[in-house]
C-alpha cells in the first residue's frame, strides 16, 4: 500500500515538473528578426556591419582587465546601430586614426570620431555623445573658479586639458600629472583643487577609482563623438544617421551611457569658463597628445590619445575597462554579434544583439 502511494506521488511530481517546464518553454521569447535596412552593396561583408573603435580609449572602448576582449560605450552603440539596421556587427580595433581605417577598407564605419576635427577624408554623423574639456572638483558644493583665482589644477601631461588650463589660468595653476588616474588620486587627497579632463573620461575614471568628484564647468566649448563613414558610401551614411537618431530619441544611448558612467553627463547645462589668467598664451604643438600610463587600479587606467578638438590634438581617455558589454571584440580579430541583447530605455533586456565570438 505504501509503495503504491509513493509511486502515485512520484508520478504526480513528474507530471507537475513536466507541466512547469512546458509552461516555461511556452513563455520563451524569440524576437522576430529585423528586416535589413541597408543594402549588402554598402557593406564589406553581406549582412555584417564592420565597426572600427579605438581599443585604447576607455570608456569608449578598452580591454577588460580580465580578458583580451574589447568592451565599452562604442562597442554597445555599434551593436545597437547594427541591430537597427537588421544586420550583424563585427568590432575591429582600428586604433586612433579613423580615416586610415576607412581608407584601408577594414571597416564600414568608425565610432569615436571627433566632431570638431577638420579632417574631410570621411563623412561624420551628428555627435551621438557630447563631451568637452571639463573641470572636476571633489569638494561638496564647489563651484567653478574664476581665471584670476589662485588654484591648483591637475591635468595629464601633454594633453589638451593641460593646454586649456595653462591658457585660461596660467602656468602657475597647472599641476602636470603623469596620468589621469594619478590626477584623480591627488584630487581625492587634496593635493590639487581641481582636475581637468575630457568629461566622459573623467566621469568614468572617478567612478571606477572610487573618487567622489563632479563636473563643475567646461574649459572649452563642448564637442562630441561621431560616427564616420566613407564619403562615397551615401547609402550607409543615411542608414547610420537614421539608426543613431532612433537610438538617441528612444533613450538607448542614454541607457548605455548610464551603464558605463553611472550617470547621464549633461554637457549642455555646464558653464564654459572664459577669459584668461595667463600672462602669455601657450601654443599647442601639432603632435601633442595624451600619453597614458597604466593605473594601479584594475578597474581604470590612464589616458591615451584619440584625436583633437579646437586648438589641441590630444584628448584624455582611459585605457582599460573591467565591465562586461553586450558586444565585445578580441584585439586583432573581429567579433560577430548576432541578434541578442541591447539595453532599452526602460533598462530592460530586449532580445536584440547578443555577442558571439567569431
Amino acid at each position: 500500500m505504501k509503495r503504491s502511494k509513493v509511486a502515485v506521488l512520484a508520478v504526480a511530481a513528474a507530471v507537475c515538473a513536466a507541466l512547469c517546464l512546458a509552461g516555461c518553454a511556452s513563455n520563451h521569447y524569440e524576437p522576430a528578426k529585423k528586416t535589413q535596412t541597408v543594402a549588402d552593396s554598402a557593406l564589406k561583408k553581406p549582412g555584417v556591419l564592420r565597426v572600427g573603435v579605438n581599443a585604447s580609449a576607455a570608456p569608449l572602448a578598452g580591454k577588460a582587465s580580465s580578458s583580451s576582449k574589447v568592451v565599452g560605450l562604442d562597442v554597445d552603440i555599434a551593436a545597437a546601430v547594427a541591430d537597427e539596421m537588421g544586420v550583424k556587427v563585427e568590432i575591429v580595433d582600428a586604433g586612433s586614426d579613423p580615416a586610415s581605417a576607412l581608407r584601408s577598407g577594414d571597416v564600414d564605419m568608425v565610432l569615436g570620431a571627433d566632431s570638431s576635427s577638420t579632417d574631410t577624408d570621411y563623412w561624420r554623423s551628428d555627435a551621438y555623445l557630447q563631451t568637452g574639456v571639463a573641470l572636476f572638483s571633489a569638494k561638496e558644493g564647489s563651484s567653478a573658479p574664476r581665471v584670476t583665482d589662485s588654484v591648483k589644477i591637475g591635468a595629464q601631461v601633454s594633453s589638451k586639458s593641460a593646454w586649456s588650463v595653462e591658457n585660461l589660468f596660467g602656468s602657475n595653476a597647472l599641476t602636470v600629472e603623469e596620468s589621469l588616474a594619478v590626477a584623480f588620486k591627488d584630487l581625492k587627497a587634496g593635493a590639487v583643487d581641481y582636475v581637468a579632463s575630457d568629461a566622459l573620461t573623467g566621469v568614468y575614471l572617478a567612478k571606477t577609482s572610487g573618487v567622489d568628484a563632479r563636473v563643475v564647468a567646461l574649459l572649452q566649448q563642448p564637442g562630441g563623438y561621431c560616427a564616420g563613414v566613407s564619403t562615397s558610401n551615401l547609402e550607409l551614411q543615411k542608414a547610420v544617421s537614421s539608426a543613431l537618431g532612433k537610438l538617441a530619441s528612444g533613450g538607448i544611448i542614454d541607457v548605455i551611457e548610464l551603464k558605463w558612467l553611472g550617470q547621464k553627463v549633461d554637457i549642455a547645462s555646464l558653464t564654459v569658463i572664459s577669459g584668461s589668467g595667463a600672462t602669455t598664451v601657450a601654443s599647442q604643438s601639432d603632435d601633442s597628445s595624451d600619453k597614458g600610463e597604466t593605473s594601479s587600479s584594475t578597474d581604470a587606467a590612464s589616458a591615451d590619445a584619440t584625436g583633437s578638438t579646437s586648438g589641441a590634438t590630444g584628448t584624455d581617455t582611459g585605457s582599460a575597462a573591467s565591465q562586461s558589454s553586450s558586444a565585445s571584440a578580441t584585439s586583432g580579430s573581429p567579433t560577430t554579434v548576432t541578434q541578442g541583447q541591447v539595453p532599452t530605455a526602460q533598462g530592460q533586456n530586449q532580445v536584440q544583439n547578443q555577442a558571439q565570438t567569431s
